[in-house]
């Protein structure tokens, strides 16, 4: 009887690609709400979206890999410097300009995992730390490339499909943004749940298992910066394209801090938990911010206190195991 019960639940949940139509209509659904409820903050709006890709990019590493890393934004300022030089030097295409960032970001991912790779743990994340300020400190000091600390102006990209310019408003940048992000989020739900999805996995929770069956891991976690730094320059190639203003703040480690405080705010190792977590860290700023200017970073830092303490697995992770104990519940009541 019990497993007649647990066979007609299991049965009975949506499967896995059902789920992620699903959660990407959502996505899309909370996009499209925002876009009509908040038409006056679409340009804040394009930053979290640029912000949520760098936060997706570092959960494929942290979440799905088990590498610490304090510096990832080095990848994404990668994508938002190479996307504002090209844009300067005639390519203006906006499609265009997010490969140009991607691909930016792909080789900085690369040379940035080829470097970590060689350690473990602390010296792991002091590594990542060095090479996020030393990449800022060169874009400071190359000022005749990337202006230094005035940053880049003055890009003015093409118009979406030929028709659709980007204004003040914000209102083609949010749109394009939020259509990069429901594409990202699909090939990323596919990568996670392939066969190196799942060998990534397995690396993080059991590398010696994995070693034992002749599986070298510096290749694998090697691909996986790439895929991250792909998605992390998408990131900054559509902030650039948005602002139309790329700064030395897209290279830094406080933005790196930021990225990693989101993430384990939503939750590690869930892609839902990355977006959950961006959304709720910069909302919350924007609003407290604004509210008391002098002393919010007080009250953002006491509520994360408090979801670090109260819900350790992030909030993605919390409601996941509440779902998972209300459906046991429900299990156990059918018998």
């Amino acid at each position: 009887m019990a497993e007649a019960t647990i066979r007609s639940a299991a049965a009975s949940r949506p499967g896995p690609l059902l789920r992620d139509l699903l959660g990407l209509g959502l996505i899309a659904l909370g996009g499209l709400a925002g876009y009509l409820l908040f038409p006056d903050n679409l340009a804040f709006l394009t930053r979290l979206i640029s912000v949520a890709l760098l936060v997706l990019s570092l959960d494929l590493i942290v979440g799905y890999c088990g590498i610490a890393s304090l510096g990832q934004a080095a990848l994404y300022g990668a994508g938002a410097y190479t996307a504002g030089i090209a844009c300067l030097n005639g390519v203006t295409e906006p499609f265009l300009l997010v490969l140009i960032g991607a691909a930016a970001g792909a080789m900085t991912g690369l040379l940035m995992g080829a470097v970590m790779l060689r350690a473990h743990g602390l010296p792991q994340l002091v590594l990542s730390i060095a090479l996020v300020q030393l990449l800022h400190e060169a874009a400071n000091k190359a000022s005749w490339l990337t202006g230094g600390s005035d940053g880049l102006s003055g890009m003015v990209p093409a118009p979406l499909f030929g028709v659709f310019e980007f204004d003040l408003w914000g209102r083609s940048a949010y749109l394009f943004g939020l259509g990069l992000l429901l594409v990202v989020f699909a090939v990323l739900r596919l990568v996670v749940r392939s066969p190196f999805g799942m060998l990534c996995r397995g690396l993080k929770e059991d590398p010696l298992r994995i070693s034992a069956l002749g599986i070298y891991a510096f290749p694998v976690l090697l691909k996986m910066f790439v895929i991250s730094g792909a998605v992390a320059g998408t990131g900054g190639a559509l902030a650039a394209i948005a602002t139309q203003v790329v700064g030395l703040d897209s290279v830094s480690f406080e933005l790196s801090a930021n990225a990693l405080v989101m993430l384990v705010l939503g939750g590690i190792g869930h892609l839902y938990g990355a977006l959950v977590g961006t959304v709720i860290f910069m909302a919350l700023e924007h609003v407290v911010a604004a509210a008391n200017p002098f002393h919010w970073m007080t009250l953002v830092g006491a509520v994360l206190i408090a979801i670090v303490l109260f819900a350790p697995r992030g909030l993605s992770g919390s409601l996941d195991q509440l779902a998972g104990l209300l459906t046991r519940q429900g299990g156990r009541a059918g018998r």
